[in-house]
Formats: C-alpha cells, structure tokens, sequence
C-alpha cells in the first residue's frame, strides 16, 4: 500500500513532463493532419475561404493518368526497398557483427552518404550519371567506346537511375539492426555452440528472428521513404521522361503550385493512409506486437 500511494503522489509529475510532448503534438502533428483531411473536401487556393466539394478532388487526383503510373512506381519502389535496400542493409550489419579487421571504418564510411542531404545526393548523381562527362558512361566506355544513355531522361532507364540514388544506401537500416544484434544475450550464442550449431544456423534459427522487430522497423521505414520521396526526382527527372518516374509527391506539390490546395491535400492524405496501411501490414507480418524473448 505504501509503494501504491507514493506511485500515485507523483502521478501528476508525470503528466506534467508529458504536457510540453502532448502539446507539440497537437501543435504540429494532430492539428495539422486534421487541417489537411478537412481541406480535402474543399475548393481552396491557399488565400480565400476553403469552400466545400464533396469527393471532387479524390474523384480528380485518382482519375489522372499519372496517378496510376505514380501507384505502380510506388509498388515496384516499396518491393525494391523491403527486398533488396533493407536486405542490403541488413547484410552489411550481419557482417559488421563478426567484426573482422577494419569493421569501425568501414561502418564510419558506410555513415557519409547517409548524411549528405537528399538534394545533394540527387544532384551527385546527377553529374555522375551524365551522357557526356559522367563517371558511370566513362567508365562504361572503356569496354564499349559506342555506350550513349542519358540515364535520368530516356526510358526505362530513369526508373532505374532514380533507384539507384537510394537502393545502396541503407546505414540506418545497418545500425538499427547491429543494435538488435549487439544486445542478443551471449548465453544463447554459448548455448547455441554447445549443441553443435554452424555460423550459418545461428544465424538463420538465433540472429534473424531476434531481429525482426529491428527488420520490421526497417522496412516501415524504407517504405514510408519511399511515400515520400520527392528530392531526388524533382531534382533529376521530374517524374519524367513523360510519366515514367512520376510519384504521389510530386502530383501533391504540382497541385500547389497550381494554387489548388484541395487536391494537394486529397493527395497527402492517399500518402498518409498509404503509410498508416505499410505500419499495419508490417506489424501484423513482423508480429511487431509479440514478445520475442
């Protein structure tokens, strides 16, 4: 009874170091995606009175033929980023945890391009993927000297130039998942050597399936990327060549510049529920909700 009472007494200290998060969240998170979800059904340029429209911007932002090719982008980058991105990544922290010789520089220098922002890194690639004097066609040259591909404006290969400015860049991915490894209790791994266990099937029966929540995380987070990506299409094709790289962020940020706030929000919504349905389907394939130990 005594711990209960005292547990209770500082209950209100509680809240009150809740109260700051509890009110940027409002302020920034919940106000705004409700803001966002009621202007949808509006007719709104971003300065006059937002004036009801029913369903007319959904019916508009799903009947364009760029959201189609915007969705099927979006299924081929999510597949890409769950398989081989996360894959990649996870690959790379399998490997830093057995700690061969070198593996702290490696993961330093495995880090750089992770900070480097988006927009640089799509301009980077930009100037290496370049007909003319790009580093990849020079290097392609060397074997066939007749080699012309403006990556980021023929097709199909701008789909693939734009995947490559993300597919191989997974250190967060490699982190989270080398902090799962790291805290899988030592025990196990004795134990698992003790009844006569290879690398291979430590991995495969004790390493994998402690990890699936770091796995898990991973993917939400590649495929909400993914949802989001905006910086290295607009700065390289522009969702072109015609609509062969278009995607959900750049239809939302055309609608702004065309001053039809409704439709914009309508697409940032689709975006939304889009992540709300990758979170539910992850945990429920991950059992996110499980324990593991």
């Amino acid at each position: 009874m005594p711990i209960n009472r005292i547990e209770r007494r500082y209950v209100p200290f509680a809240y009150a170091f809740l109260l700051p998060t509890i009110a940027v969240f409002l302020l920034f998170y919940l106000i705004p995606i409700v803001t966002v979800v009621l202007t949808s059904f509006t007719r709104w340029d971003g300065f006059s009175t937002p004036t009801f429209n029913g369903l007319t911007n959904y019916l508009r932002f799903f009947s364009q033929s760029s959201f189609l090719i915007s969705l099927r982008n979006l299924l081929l980058w999510s597949l890409i980023a769950a398989t081989l991105h996360v894959g990649f990544g996870v690959l790379v922290a399998f490997v830093l945890f057995q700690k061969p010789k070198g593996w702290k520089a490696v993961r330093g220098v495995y880090m750089i391009p992770n900070i480097v922002s988006s927009a640089a890194m799509a301009m980077i690639f930009r100037f290496m993927f370049n007909n003319d004097f790009g580093f990849l066609n020079s290097l392609i040259r060397l074997v066939r000297p007749s080699f012309q591909v403006n990556w980021f404006f023929e097709s199909p290969w701008a789909f693939v130039a734009v995947t490559l400015t993300w597919l191989f860049y997974g250190a967060i991915i490699t982190l989270i998942v080398l902090g799962d490894l790291m805290n899988i209790p030592s025990d196990l791994h004795d134990a698992a050597r003790i009844d006569g266990a290879t690398g291979f099937q430590a991995i495969l029966r004790i390493q994998l399936p402690l990890c699936r929540y770091a796995i898990g995380t991973s993917i939400i987070l590649s495929i909400t990327s993914r949802i989001a990506m905006y910086e290295a299409i607009a700065l390289t094709t522009r969702g072109g060549p015609g609509d062969d790289t278009m995607n959900i962020p750049i239809i939302l940020v055309k609608a702004i510049t065309d001053l039809n706030y409704g439709l914009a929000n309508a697409a940032a919504v689709f975006m939304f529920l889009m992540g709300m349905f990758t979170l539910w389907i992850i945990n429920r394939l991950f059992r996110m909700n499980n324990p593991i130990y």
